[in-house]
């Protein structure tokens, strides 16, 4: 009897063990290996653009039940690393960063990476094959679509010619600005009648607003100025309103806020256009990628997305874009 009472028990012992089997199949939504998810996502600096990243990755973290940690390097190598080691140390499941350059971000991430932590590059790119996914707007398009509207201003309002001021940020994150520049500039070579006499890198406002001045001083020429970013977009509308400009000079850029959609809303007739990113969107997917890599799913390796060019010829669009504005702030 009490060999019999032995195998029951054993026999019960066993479809226990195998009743277990894997733990991902017991896992909540936003859990693996019988814990919660953790996400580490890095940003670069704080303007619209990143804020709304944040909201998407802060939305998608919250519909998958998992768990979110936010940093911002600054704009400073240094910083980057130590976030990616820090996060790295603290066990993470995944990083979801903006790295400051395609060649100087990839030791550390590699680190990482090793210690089996998946990496998604969100909005700029890495070289290396290591990352799980690389989500980013194409930055040649955000350029081209600016471009082509201001193009079409120049033939129509200003007989096909226009001294170009640009402003770009090649200081801080190279390979986008030249991607940007790029699609701006094959569009005003078009334009036999188009000069650029001008060209400096300001990505913030308060840095904007001084080199814009500065060019407008030194180019008493420059009636058209296109700004790589929003901080240079932002920079530039300021510089033009306080040299007293307006209706002479007129600003063309690239990236979208609430502050750039009131400018285009404005009387001043200052800011004619800008092509936006789709930046929840970019928050939200790198989400979804990391938590599906991290539970062994097949994910897009690149994702490129265009931009939406909201132009002050299209009040309606203008309209459009800003409910949807507001929508993405209340998810805040």
């Amino acid at each position: 009897m009490r060999a019999l009472r032995f195998m029951g028990l054993a026999a019960m012992a066993a479809l226990v063990v195998f009743g277990c089997g894997k733990p991902e199949s017991n896992a909540g939504p936003g859990q693996t290996a019988g814990k919660k998810i953790k996400l580490a996502g890095i940003i670069f600096q704080e303007d619209q653009f990143f804020h709304l990243v944040k909201i998407g990755m802060h939305d998608g973290a919250k519909k998958a039940g998992v768990e979110l940690l936010d940093g911002n390097s600054n704009n400073k190598p240094e910083k980057e690393i130590e976030l990616v080691n820090t996060y790295a140390t603290q066990g993470v499941d995944a990083i979801l960063i903006s790295p400051l350059s395609k060649t100087g971000s990839v030791e550390a991430l590699k680190k990482a990476n090793e210690k089996g932590i998946k990496i998604i590059c969100h909005n700029t790119p890495i070289d290396a094959d290591f990352i799980v996914s690389d989500i980013e707007s194409d930055a040649v398009d955000l350029g081209t679509q600016t471009g082509q509207a201001a193009a079409k201003y120049i033939a129509e309002k200003m007989g096909g010619k226009a001294n170009i001021a640009i402003l770009a940020f090649k200081s801080q994150v190279p390979e986008q600005s030249d991607a940007r520049c790029k699609g701006f500039k094959d569009e005003m070579a078009k334009l036999p009648g188009v000069k650029i006499v001008a060209e400096q890198d300001a990505w913030l406002p308060e840095m904007a607003v001084k080199k814009a001045e500065d060019i407008m001083t030194a180019h008493p020429e420059v009636d058209l100025i296109w700004a790589a970013n929003e901080g240079g977009t932002v920079g530039s509308v300021m510089a033009v309103k306080n040299a007293g400009k307006a209706g002479k000079v007129v600003v063309f850029g690239t990236d979208s806020s609430e502050q750039l959609v009131s400018f285009l809303q404005d009387p001043d007739n200052i800011l004619q256009a800008i092509t936006s990113q789709k930046p929840v969107e970019v928050g939200q997917m790198a989400v979804d990628f990391a938590v599906k890599a991290i539970k062994g799913e097949k994910v897009e390796k690149k994702v490129v997305m265009k931009g939406i060019c909201l132009s002050r010829t299209d009040p309606a669009g203008i309209a459009d874009f800003k409910k949807k504005l507001d929508e993405w702030q209340k998810m805040d």
